[in-house]
């Protein structure tokens, strides 16, 4: 897929809570939380358009019998996609706007997702640093495998200063 970056939306949130809404309708008594997560989330900061949401639920096995009813919605059914325990699926084909994440409750990868956007909405250098590097790499790579391979090493070690930030807040 294209690397398409864009500049912050204040459509964003609404984008989240809309499909959230929507899907509540679908998942209903399995939702505990939906959380709009990624760069979408974070104000000001360049982003591939594309909505990441986190549907925390009680039980991550029941998510897998809702499949048939999502790809008949048009959502891409990708199962875990690399990291255990989740459940993914994607919306809007080749333009996607959203990336559905669904974790059971006591999921690590929930606080990771979560203290690091919450570090960048408290770090605004951070977010514009973070960005200023997409926007490089944007220009170095045509498609998402490349772009996101890229990255990796950069937002592993802000998550790293992310998790030191959130311990020491919750530390006193």
């Amino acid at each position: 897929m294209k690397v398409r970056l864009a500049d912050y939306n204040e459509n964003w949130p609404k984008m989240f809570e809309a499909e959230a809404e929507y899907l509540e309708t679908i998942f209903r008594d399995e939702v505990i939380r939906f959380e709009h997560f990624g760069s979408t989330s974070v104000k000001g900061m360049k982003a591939k358009p594309v909505i990441d949401m986190m549907c925390i639920v009680k039980n991550i096995e029941k998510i897998d019998s809702f499949n048939r009813h999502m790809d008949s919605l048009g959502y891409d059914v990708a199962g875990e996609w690399g990291i255990v325990g989740r459940r993914l699926f994607r919306k809007g084909g080749e333009n996607r706007t959203h990336h559905i994440h669904f974790y059971q409750f006591d999921h690590p990868e929930i606080e990771r997702h979560l203290v690091f956007r919450d570090y960048l909405r408290v770090h605004p250098q951070e977010a514009n640093r973070y960005s200023r590097f997409k926007e490089d790499l944007a220009k170095c790579y045509d498609t998402t495998n490349g772009y996101s391979l890229a990255k990796k090493k950069f937002v592993s070690e802000m998550e790293q200063k992310a998790l030191l930030w959130y311990k020491g807040i919750n530390s006193e």
